[in-house]
């Protein structure tokens, strides 16, 4: 009997190390190829630029690869810490350190977002996890809010994006703490249960049966390739958008928003929403849209971690739609205000 136990026990942690292995191996090869694309695109795009001869392709690609190349590393990072807190942090943790008042519990899980971050995409499903673990909705939306917006990886990314401007890295976590904890409170006041559409499904975690390493480590590869692959793709989708809004839209038609601080705020809020960039790299999109304002360019910052497209149709599928309808409309007003006052206030 020992003799079979140890044997399996010995199958086991060789089964351990040879997934350390393929996931190291993974991380490498990935970011060896990502580098490769990079240097091969950096170097190819400007001499066919020129020999096209036309320098709007020129400066498009250069707003391009300078995007990608800039965000593309901080968004390797978010992803592995992402998917390291959903792999390796029990979502228990959070109920045992909310307080059991919705009220209070909105702002202690607001600021839960700056130790443990995570994504966009990765909100919706732990939020949803989280309340069919007994946690407050509101303060589960407002972790939600939180998590992909003031997370140290994308403070930091604003910073690099901003150099010099530490009110901007300011701007962005007071902005979006605040919107995040003004949502939860609203959902206290006026939320209502009938709007709330929780998934029955149960989790491995959730189940009573606790997670082997290997089923953990499983967990960090698939939660990497995924968010990486994901957001990766929308990040290359956002610096092309943001690359042709530079070059086809003309001077003159900037102007008539660039003239009005409202109407900038409000271009660029919904501009957040249609080219759903990763919070890990939208800083460096709106860093590249130079013509707008501070405050403009702060509130894109704010508004993209919260309510995109691809948002809400994640909060539509796990939710339902009356919560996403509400809740995203609300979102939007809120995080535009708040990025409006402390951009005012601070910019």
């Amino acid at each position: 009997m020992e003799s079979q136990e140890y044997a399996e026990s010995r199958r086991s942690a060789a089964d351990a190390v040879r997934l350390i292995a393929r996931t190291l191996v993974y991380v490498v090869v990935g970011g060896v190829a990502l580098i490769a694309i990079v240097t091969v695109a950096s170097v190819l795009g400007p001499m066919l630029a020129l020999d096209l001869y036309t320098p709007p392709v020129a400066a498009w690609w250069t707003v391009f690869t300078a995007v990608v190349v800039q965000g593309v590393p901080f968004l390797l990072l978010g992803t592995v810490v992402s998917a390291a807190i959903g792999a390796f942090v029990p979502e228990r943790v959070f109920s045992k350190v909310l307080p059991r008042n919705p009220a209070l519990a909105v702002p202690v899980a607001g600021a839960a977002g700056v130790v443990l971050p995570g994504c966009e995409c990765a909100s919706v499903p732990v939020a949803d996890s989280l309340m069919r673990r007994g946690v407050a909705p509101a303060a589960a939306l407002a972790f939600l809010l939180s998590a992909p917006a003031i997370n140290p990886v994308v403070l930091v990314a604003t910073s690099i994006a901003f150099p010099g401007r530490p009110d901007m890295v300011l701007g962005r976590l007071v902005a979006s703490l605040a919107t995040a904890v003004v949502m939860g409170w609203l959902w206290v006041r006026f939320g209502r249960d009938e709007w709330l559409r929780l998934s029955k499904r149960r989790t491995g975690s959730g189940s009573g049966a606790p997670k082997s390493g290997v089923g953990r480590l499983l967990e960090f590869r698939a939660g990497l390739q995924h968010d990486f692959l994901h957001a990766g793709g929308f990040l290359v989708l956002g610096a092309a958008a943001a690359a042709t809004f530079n070059i086809a839209v003309p001077r003159s038609v900037l102007d008539v928003f660039t003239g009005s601080g409202w109407l900038s705020v409000l271009l660029l809020a919904v501009l957040a929403v249609v080219l759903c960039v990763c919070s890990e790299a939208d800083a460096f999109v709106a860093a590249s849209l130079s013509g707008f304002s501070p405050m403009a360019r702060l509130a894109f910052m704010v508004v993209g971690p919260m309510v995109d497209l691809k948002l809400i149709a994640l909060q539509a599928g796990t939710f339902g739609r009356a919560f996403a309808a509400r809740f995203s409309a609300a979102t939007w007003a809120v995080a535009v205000m708040s990025s409006s006052l402390v951009g005012w206030w601070l910019l």
